[in-house]
């Protein structure tokens, strides 16, 4: 039995010992990739690649109910999830490290819930991460480097575009940091009562900056986000992999229509 799940960049393939491929059928079709299964730091952990191990499935077409589904019928309860980022504020410099409590969803087209009925669960989305992961995240993340915070809201857009300057602008208004990919993935996590958690990693300023980082340098940014985060993963799952004491567990009591 596998306790946590890992999702993110192909990067973080190389953390894992011993892996195998599970080829998992899930009622919503096929999940972005075969779910590895392995060691990492003496962890048993079950990793799945968002947009394929080729990086060919963009944000809006990821088929996230299959790769939230397939990690929970394979025993996942705890999910660290792994995303890149733009940056919504001047102190968010590009190179910091984000692990977000809240979140805004610009989506449009996607499927954000298990319950199209006949069931119907309506969930309270108040505090969507789990606050025992991201406190024990943190204060790793925080070893590795000193540009990381706790907290912050996470506006997610529909992509594949970028966001024109004056969304960016209205944006940053009431979010921290942006991206394409965290919604609906939180939220179906929620949904099957899992533990869930965001390492965000800012690659640079969001287009409302008069600053823009150029692409050789957000390449290198991406870099050394990646050294510092399969860091972070490696450290923390040890912490994690464990009984769980937080309110996750319990987000469908009394959430049924």
């Amino acid at each position: 039995m596998v306790y946590v799940g890992i999702i993110g960049g192909s990067g973080l393939y190389s953390l894992i010992e011993n892996p195998r491929s599970i080829d998992v059928e899930t009622p919503f079709g096929k999940p972005s990739g075969m779910v590895e299964v392995g060691n990492i730091n003496g962890v048993p952990v079950a990793f799945i690649p968002r947009h394929g191990k080729k990086h060919s499935i963009p944000p809006h077409k990821v088929n996230y109910r299959a790769n939230i589904w397939a990690l929970n019928s394979l025993g996942v309860k705890r999910i660290i999830a792994i995303n890149a980022v733009g940056s919504l504020k001047e102190e968010l410099a590009p190179g910091y490290i984000v692990i977000p409590d809240q979140f805004v969803d610009f989506t449009r087209r996607r499927e954000l819930t298990f319950y199209d009925g006949p069931e119907v669960y309506h969930i309270s989305a108040a505090d969507p991460f789990c606050p025992d992961m991201n406190s024990k995240i943190y204060g790793l993340a925080k070893k590795a480097s000193p540009n990381t915070r706790l907290g912050g809201s996470y506006v997610t857009v529909e992509g594949p575009r970028f966001s024109t300057r004056a969304e960016s602008k209205m944006f940053r208004q009431f979010s921290d940091i942006i991206g394409m990919t965290l919604v609906p993935e939180v939220n179906l996590a929620d949904e099957m009562s899992m533990c869930y958690s965001v390492i965000a990693t800012i690659t640079d300023y969001d287009v409302w900056s008069d600053k823009p980082v150029e692409a050789a340098e957000v390449f290198k940014i991406m870099k050394e986000n990646e050294s510092k985060v399969t860091q972070i993963v490696k450290d923390v799952l040890p912490l994690i992999n464990q009984e769980r004491q937080c309110h996750c567990k319990d987000r469908l009591k009394d959430a049924k229509a």
